[in-house]
């Protein structure tokens, strides 16, 4: 009795740690949720007001600095317009810098009548966001961010290119070309033409500048902030903290981080740098054969710089130097940066998004179910599927699983009149364990084996629903319009009909309440518990488990619940094979 007694009060204490502290966790380290795109008012589902993209990134431009309105700023100065089936936005021809950006595809909200996600914002304006490109150079006039530039055109479309040039008036004239693909890619061609009596020396070099840091949190799964790739890898270490001149937290000590404040440019050939987002990205690409000084640097207020600048060239009067750069903005579709990588060269570019560790899972994983979404035209049915396959196809080791408990329970009279025999002789009690084991052909180990093995590849789809942009904004089944945020049809204020908001940690929705149910009927499936303290533990897990999971994308849950029905279907045909299982374990 006082043995079930402690065996309850522990698990009360860990009930209570994972109900309070699983919110924090999650949050702090692990990839968040969208925030809702519609909410149940008086049993109705309606659009949120709460965008979900870069529109509500970040802080003013300059810390205190007066905040203008986008439409005054963007009138001020003439502008190239760019078009394409992606894209829309300008050119500001003052400072030749591209920071007028929409991106068509994506909408703010799931109303149809939403504005598209603006990516890239002028200077002076709120979360200003902008690309540049330029040149530096001693004892020679060069443009800056005031330079206006002439345009040889009015529109940047694809197959159209527009030249933007610059003569200072000492001989030398400055042309930047610019072009864009039919997705997010820019190309950048930078040229000088020395008409002067004598040569100089120039640095071209191109940037991204933001500011603010953004609402979106860096985690330890899912990094927000500063990338890029110098040479080796995709470099996650960079925070914005670590720009501001912050010591890396425990975290990213005790994980090995090498960012370091003050200590954020590299030399390095080719590569990219830029912010990413967990959906978007901006960044600049040298030529893959370049060699470049690149990294970070924080400027004044909350602004955040990204920058690569080329060695020093001679321009010989009467001749002329040309570099050509890349500038990426918009969304981190999985197919569109593998392509870029495999076609352009971009070394790592796929890493734009933090797969982490099990890539080599998610990648197939992510591949099937953009596969089964194109054909099926429903995410959350193309999630089913996916479960069901992967169920599936992991079910003979679910199934070796079983075998070895099976096997273990039935010589578990054995083990017990051994360790009877030789109860004050440790190391003999082994020695005829294992001979147990040897002759009964039983491996111990063999039940552990498949749960850790099957760790990797849901921690794999964990990571796909999340980060991936393609179930951003995507329906399911009647109030459900975005699989990628929690469930909005709360019960605990009976779906809207009661005019109050519930707190974040009881805010249960229908598909958490499903979510519990299924979980109750797999724990009613698993092996009776010897005492009374596990079956009040098996009893409260899946409820309290409900609550843990409720902040968790919806994309997320119908995994879940159809994992645990799966589950239960094969638990139901695997004891119709092993009838022993279900007996209770007997006490001693």
């Amino acid at each position: 009795m006082k043995d079930d007694t402690r065996n309850f009060i522990l698990f009360a204490v860990l009930a209570a740690i994972i109900l309070l502290g699983g919110n924090f966790l999650s949050a702090r380290y692990f990839p968040r949720a969208n925030p809702p795109a519609t909410k149940i008012v008086a049993g109705n589902a309606k659009v949120s007001d709460t965008p979900t993209g870069p529109a509500t990134a970040g802080p003013a431009a300059t810390g205190t600095a007066a905040v203008r309105d986008l439409a005054i700023v963007r009138a001020e100065t003439p502008r190239v317009a760019i078009r394409t089936a992606d894209l829309q936005g300008s050119i500001n021809l003052k400072g030749a810098r591209i920071d007028d950006l929409t991106l068509t595809k994506y909408k703010e909200t799931v109303d149809k009548n939403s504005p598209p996600i603006r990516l890239l914002s002028p200077r002076g304006t709120k979360n200003a966001y902008f690309g540049g490109f330029g040149w530096s150079g001693d004892g020679v006039t060069v443009p800056d961010a005031d330079t206006l530039f002439t345009a040889s055109g009015a529109e940047l479309a694809p197959g159209k290119p527009v030249t933007l040039s610059w003569a200072n008036g000492k001989g030398q004239v400055f042309a930047l070309t610019f072009a864009v693909d039919d997705r997010y890619m820019f190309t950048v061609r930078q040229t000088v033409s020395n008409a002067g009596p004598a040569p100089i020396a120039l640095r071209p070099y191109a940037l991204v500048s933001r500011a603010g840091v953004g609402t979106e949190p860096d985690t330890w799964t899912n990094h927000i902030g500063p990338i890029g790739v110098f040479d080796k890898g995709a470099t996650y270490d960079i925070t914005f903290d670590n720009l501001n001149g912050k010591e890396p937290g425990f975290f990213a000590r005790l994980w090995g981080s090498n960012s370091k404040p003050g200590a954020n440019m590299y030399d390095a050939t080719g590569g990219w740098l830029g912010f990413g987002d967990k959906y978007f990205l901006a960044a600049v690409i040298p030529d893959r054969a370049a060699p470049v000084r690149s990294g970070f640097r924080a400027a004044n207020g909350d602004a955040y710089q990204g920058d690569f600048t080329l060695a020093p060239r001679v321009v010989a009067p009467g001749k002329a130097l040309v570099s050509t750069a890349k500038f990426f903005a918009g969304a981190k579709e999985t197919n569109t940066l593998d392509r870029y990588e495999d076609r352009l060269g971009i070394p790592n570019f796929g890493k734009a998004i933090d797969w982490g560790w099990f890539e080599v899972v998610e990648k197939p994983i992510f591949k099937y179910l953009d596969w089964l979404f194109r054909n099926i035209g429903n995410f959350g049915v193309a999630i089913i599927l996916l479960t069901v396959t992967i169920r599936t196809l992991i079910f003979p080791i679910a199934q070796r699983q079983f075998a070895s408990m099976a096997a273990m329970k039935a010589i578990q009279p054995k083990m017990k009149a051994i360790q009877e025999k030789y109860k004050d002789d440790k190391l003999r009690q082994q020695q005829e364990v294992m001979a147990l084991y040897k002759t009964e052909k039983v491996n111990p180990l063999a039940g552990c084996l498949p749960t850790l093995l099957q760790i990797p590849i849901m921690y794999s789809l964990y990571k796909v629903l999340l980060l991936t942009i393609e179930m951003r904004h995507q329906p399911f089944i009647g109030w459900i319009q975005d699989l990628s945020a929690p469930d909005p049809a709360h019960i605990l204020n009976l779906f809207g009909l009661l005019p109050f908001a519930v707190p974040a940690f009881l805010a249960i929705g229908v598909m958490p309440v499903l979510l519990g149910v299924s979980m109750y009927f797999q724990f009613k499936l698993n092996p009776a518990p010897m005492d009374e303290a596990q079956k009040q533990v098996f009893a409260i897990m899946p409820w309290m488990l409900m609550f843990v999971m409720a902040p968790f994308a919806v994309g997320l849950q119908v995994y879940w619940i159809t994992s645990n029905l799966w589950t239960v279907a094969q638990q139901r045909l695997l004891y119709a094979r092993h009838p022993a299982l279900k007996e209770p374990a007997v006490k001693t």
